[in-house]
């Protein structure tokens, strides 16, 4: 007998915005909004909100592209994972820095590597820009509002 696989597409979503530190709070809006269509998107709600301001504002401040180019978020929700991608048309790397405790600035990459699961740094297709992207995992202790228990808590 064959057996029957359900192959399920990534939900995606893309969308580009001027570069400038005022579009980075339109760019964590657009991702709340495309979590709140996701089943269980308010697992990864928190994190991928700080990861992407992260991103986006180093796509901005760093970037040495051209004003006129903008800057591109994708989402796409794969099983358990939220893949978050910034592309920009700059030619720089990121890296984390080492920084101390009392450094106000230059942070955004620690907290990136500290709270992906993994994150990385890739050329884009036709060799203008980078994107960087990074892995969310689901919140642990997320309530399953179904059970109204704590996912941990919730046993198969």
């Amino acid at each position: 007998m064959p057996t029957t696989r359900t192959h399920h597409r990534p939900r995606e979503f893309a969308a580009r915005f001027d570069p400038r530190p005022a579009s980075t709070p339109f760019a964590r809006l657009v991702l709340r909004a495309y979590l709140a269509g996701m089943p269980q998107g308010e697992r990864y709600a928190d994190t991928a909100e700080l990861l992407l301001g992260e991103l986006f504002a180093n796509a901005v401040q760093h970037s040495d592209a051209p004003p006129d180019r903008l800057v591109e978020v994708r989402f796409a929700l794969t099983s358990d994972r939220l893949r978050i991608e910034v592309h920009d048309a700059g030619t720089g790397r990121p890296a984390v820095r080492e920084s101390t405790r009392d450094d106000e600035r230059g942070r955004g990459l620690f907290l990136v590597n500290e709270l992906a699961e993994r994150w990385g740094c890739c050329p884009r297709a036709g060799g203008i820009g980078k994107f960087v992207w990074a892995l969310v995992a689901p919140t642990a202790g997320f309530t399953d509002v179904a059970f109204g228990r704590t996912r941990d808590a919730v046993a198969v």
